[in-house]
């Protein structure tokens, strides 16, 4: 684009909302973006309106260049740079190229109305997002703000409150905030009754965990039990230290070989909302097994390859650490994996018998790192009595690729 882009927060009051600075862009405009409802919100002033396409991210690079050397304004809700069209015009023509007059944000807004601080709250977006991605969320005494996808969202959101033991949490429905139709809906998840509401929402939650209601910790290590799981499961203990030498730090993407239950990857993706996992599984059945635990605990995202490594790693994006909890000793799966692993990522691989050992002891001879064996023993009954069972010992491997290494 020859000028800068402008983007224009607008609210449900639309124009006479507007601060001055934004009515004149507006008014200055040749073209005029936003969706069908946004531009309806906007008195004609004779620019060209172009209503967005679905899907629009494909076309949105193609739509800009066609307007190349004309003053083009985009509308957004509220604030663009808060789960907004700004970002992604930031994204495709920089910074620079792109001029922002935002509006008060739909979360500013509920916040205002309920009295909340807004910087307590939790902010979960569901728009284009599947709804167990509340799953991590989820605890007591915490507040949520939801962003709808449409009207059918908050009966969802109270649906998976209930069925995860938070039906007592009271839950607010604010549909068009800001506008003159805007509404406020209340109720407890257990006892609401609304099919739908109004699609232009925001589902507010104040999370109240039953009697009987479990929580699910934040940190590594969850409960084996919460897994669906066949018996190949990275167990907890061993899967705490596992993920510790993996080491995720926020954004990254890592590679589960051999992922089983998926156990690794659903908790390194827990750790944080940006990073990422693809989970190798050759097992069909497993693999579908690895999709329901990642929606069961709020990471849906998951990506799930099903195929048999080293050959099902092709063509994966480069990952910042890879976890090899299955298929040690298959040739190729180790050398695959730290070929593929980006200068300065982290490869962790486990071992419970002797020839898969046999094969980290190699790696560790070749490349150095660490070499770990963990014993783990359970209390259990003995007759009348308590004793100790022990775990398979487990050997972790780690070892970090040196930056200056040619892949």
């Amino acid at each position: 684009m020859s000028d800068p882009v402008t983007v224009v927060g607008i609210g449900a009051d639309g124009w006479a909302g507007l601060s001055p600075a934004a009515r004149r862009e507006l008014e200055a405009a040749e073209v005029l973006m936003g969706s069908a409802r946004q531009l309806a919100l906007v008195p004609e002033r004779g620019a060209e309106r172009v209503a967005w396409p679905s899907p629009l991210l494909p076309a949105l690079p193609a739509l800009l260049d066609s307007h190349r050397g004309r003053r083009v304004c985009v509308l957004a809700s509220g604030d663009p740079m808060f789960h907004g069209v700004g970002t992604t015009l930031v994204r495709l023509l920089g910074a620079g190229r792109v001029r922002v007059l935002p509006s008060p944000s739909s979360v500013s807004l509920a916040c205002a109305r309920l009295g909340w601080a807004a910087d307590r709250a939790e902010v979960v977006s569901l728009v284009a997002r599947p709804v167990e991605t509340l799953h991590t969320v989820v605890h007591p005494g915490r507040r949520l703000l939801v962003l709808s996808e449409d009207g059918r969202t908050p009966a969802g959101v109270a649906a998976l409150l209930t069925a995860r033991g938070y039906g007592e949490s009271p839950m607010t429905v604010l549909e068009h905030l800001g506008g003159a139709e805007e509404r406020l809906i209340s109720g407890t998840a257990g006892g609401w009754s609304l099919p739908a509401a109004r699609d232009l929402n925001v589902v507010a939650v104040e999370c109240r965990a039953d009697a009987a209601a479990v929580p699910v910790p934040c940190l590594p290590g969850l409960p084996d039990e919460v897994f669906e799981h066949d018996g190949q499961l990275t167990k907890r203990e061993v899967r705490a230290v596992t993920l510790s030498r993996l080491a995720p730090v926020p954004g990254e993407l890592l590679w589960d070989v051999g992922a089983g239950a998926g156990s690794v990857a659903i908790e390194w993706m827990r750790g944080h909302r940006a990073n990422r996992a693809i989970a190798i599984e050759r097992d069909t059945a497993r693999a579908e097994r690895v999709s329901r635990n990642a929606a069961a605990l709020g990471v849906p995202g998951l990506n799930v390859v099903t195929g048999a490594a080293p050959g099902a790693l092709a063509g994966l994006e480069t990952p910042d650490a890879v976890f090899v909890g299955g298929g040690v000793t298959v040739p190729g799966v180790v050398e695959d994996c730290w070929r593929a692993l980006r200068p300065g990522g982290r490869l962790v691989a486990n071992a419970v018998t002797v020839e898969s050992e046999a094969v980290l002891a190699s790696w560790y001879g070749r490349l150095g790192g660490d070499l770990v064996r963990l014993a783990v023993g359970r209390a259990a009954p003995v007759g009348g009595f308590t004793g100790w069972r022990s775990m398979m010992p487990v050997t972790i491997w780690t070892a970090v690729k040196p930056v200056e290494e040619e892949r």
